[in-house]
């Protein structure tokens, strides 16, 4: 009997203000869960201290929380965030704390999440219509991010416009925005399995080169424990919603390349990163620096060498070049095996202490060695 009564009621209001009943009622349920379950974001909205928007940004993204304590935790946290930022911005993390307060682990939540994935069509009138998709976001956020990057291949290699005089019968001008070859590629695409023909040039572009070519790219912050498979908490592509975690190792165990990120423990900004793998312009330096593999006494060429990590880059360690040495596959060996310890000094010297606690020193080559010249005979022009 309720239902019928709150669904005239909406149906009142919804005549007055020609809005769909079902609209009127779905934001008569968010307005009574905000002064039900959100007394604090009431009183801040009240104050006019948030937007009404960043209101039912509190409120909508903490719908899961059903426990008080829970949401109430929730709530300070992301209302302190919102008195700061845009309604967009707390809505990241509204959303982000809300999985981190939720009862059940991400990876659950995605294994169900995604059997309801789907495409569907809405006609849009003047001949146009609208595509959407719900899949996994690491797979839409690199969808998008391939066809931005195709797009911007083409707009960096198009002729905009024909110059005066100089008109050229077959080239392509091209004055597309990025948006409009984004959809034009995402048709082409999905219509003929890869970009068939590249719009600039006419050619025909096959598995291996232009547009066909072009990979998808995703920056994913993947918390620690989750990396190491200790913890189930879920990982952010782009700044994005999070992914579950299986899917945040499966992508860490493919990437080319990964950085560590170090946090403050108690505010959790970002201190510092940190890559793994180096640049090319630091394997070249270490190789001019070292020559040879930096254990005493072995004159192995640097460029048949591996760059090592003095102190180990799991342990802390940084990829920077006073913390890098070059090492042949022997003794990156004995210092991986035994406990060998070697110690950069700030001169580049190695000094390396044995398990029986013998200290040796390494010291780098010197391509330039100055000397004390005589003083020159009196008289004698200084130069």
């Amino acid at each position: 009997m309720r239902e019928v009564e709150e669904r005239s009621i909406a149906s009142e209001i919804g005549a007055a203000l020609r809005v769909h009943d079902r609209a009127i009622q779905n934001r008569m349920h968010a307005a009574l869960e905000l002064v039900e379950d959100y007394p604090a974001t009431l009183d801040a909205l009240a104050e006019s201290r948030i937007s009404a928007r960043h209101a039912m940004v509190i409120v909508e993204e903490g719908r899961d929380l059903v426990d008080p304590d829970t949401r109430a935790l929730y709530e300070r946290t992301v209302l302190e965030r919102a008195f700061l930022v845009t309604a967009p911005a707390a809505r990241t993390f509204a959303m982000q704390v809300a999985q981190e307060l939720h009862p059940r682990s991400i990876t659950e939540r995605h294994a169900e999440a995604v059997q309801k994935r789907r495409v569907w069509v809405q006609d849009l009138g003047d001949g146009m219509a609208e595509l959407g998709i719900v899949a996994s976001a690491v797979l839409v956020h690199g969808t998008m991010d391939r066809l931005t990057q195709g797009a911007n291949h083409i707009k960096a290699v198009a002729v905009k416009e024909p110059v005066h005089g100089d008109e050229n019968p077959d080239a392509v001008y091209d004055q597309r925005n990025i948006d409009q070859i984004r959809a034009d590629l995402a048709t082409d695409i999905l219509l003929t399995g890869g970009p068939s023909v590249d719009p600039t040039t006419g050619a025909i572009t096959g598995a291996l080169g232009g547009l066909a070519a072009i990979q998808a790219r995703a920056s994913i912050v993947i918390p620690a424990l989750t990396a190491a498979g200790l913890a189930d908490r879920g990982a952010t592509p782009d700044g994005a919603i999070p992914i579950d975690a299986d899917t945040a190792r499966c992508l860490l165990a493919q990437a080319p390349s990964w950085e560590r990120i170090r946090t403050h423990p108690i505010h959790g900004h970002v201190l510092a990163t940190d890559t793994y793998r180096r640049p090319a312009n630091l394997d070249r330096y270490l190789a001019a620096r070292d020559i040879h593999c930096r254990f005493p006494g072995c004159r192995r060429p640097a460029r048949h060498c591996d760059r090592d990590h003095n102190r180990d880059w799991a342990l802390g360690g940084t990829t920077e070049a006073c913390n890098l040495a070059c090492l042949c596959k022997r003794h990156h060996t004995l210092k991986t095996e035994k406990p060998w310890k070697p110690v950069q000094l700030r001169d580049g010297s190695i000094r390396w202490t044995s398990p029986l606690g013998r200290v040796s020193t390494d010291p780098p080559e010197r391509y330039v060695i100055f000397r004390d010249e005589p003083d020159p005979p009196p008289g004698d022009p200084p130069f």
